[in-house]
């Protein structure tokens, strides 16, 4: 996730549709291993936080990777590791499945965006990303910001910070809300969030996701 939102900062791109997609986490290794000789997991770090019960009873050993994939392919010729992902990195790395649905929740979900340049219209059931940089690192910065959200009755569904390279202590926030960027109340409030901080960039408007509606 935090890639993905970095890139976001400079991209002119912007955020057309969101899909929220039922995950099922799986340990698979080279065809041929048992699960008694896996000593290290590798995965995507969001995947290994989603197994963290399985991998602390099996006492594995954690190494992150910049995906599911990747991990699954880093390990298809080694004997004493796992990769946790999908069954179709399984299948395509021809790797065997030693555990299924090892995930801590049987209600494990990932959200995916999709980018573009077209920009959404309204549907009545919207979220609006954003992302900003505040003035100075004084304390209440943040507060004054997000609390204008507050004030309108505005829920927020996301609140992340991120470093900013420029230098240490100085962060860049990315935060969904409900509502579009074209409603007027909606409007209002970014013109006063402009007013606050350093710099504004709206991310996009786009529909709520449905679970599992990736194909609309």
């Amino acid at each position: 996730m935090g890639l993905t939102l970095d890139l976001l900062v400079d991209s002119d791109l912007i955020i057309e549709k969101e899909f929220v997609v039922p995950i099922s986490q799986n340990l698979m290794a080279k065809k041929g291993v048992s699960l008694e000789n896996i000593k290290n997991v590798f995965s995507h770090s969001q995947a290994i936080s989603q197994c963290q019960k399985y991998i602390e009873k099996h006492k594995l050993k954690t190494h992150f990777t910049l995906s599911t994939a990747v991990a699954a392919k880093s390990i298809k010729n080694i004997n004493d590791s796992g990769a946790i992902g999908s069954k179709k990195a399984a299948e395509i790395y021809g790797l065997e499945i030693l555990d299924e649905n090892i995930q801590d929740t049987d209600n494990n979900q990932t959200r995916f965006v999709a980018l573009g340049k077209k920009k959404t219209k309204p549907t009545g059931n919207d979220k609006t990303s954003i992302l900003f940089t505040l003035h100075d690192n004084n304390p209440g910065r943040l507060y004054e910001t997000l609390e204008i959200f507050a004030k309108n009755k505005i829920n927020l569904s996301k609140i992340v910070s991120r470093p900013l390279k420029e230098g240490l202590g100085t962060y860049i926030f990315f935060v969904d809300f409900e509502g579009h960027s074209d409603d007027k109340k909606i409007k209002a409030i970014l013109e006063k969030i402009e007013e606050k901080v350093y710099l504004l960039k709206v991310l996009g408007s786009y529909p709520i996701a449905e679970i599992g509606n990736i194909n609309k």
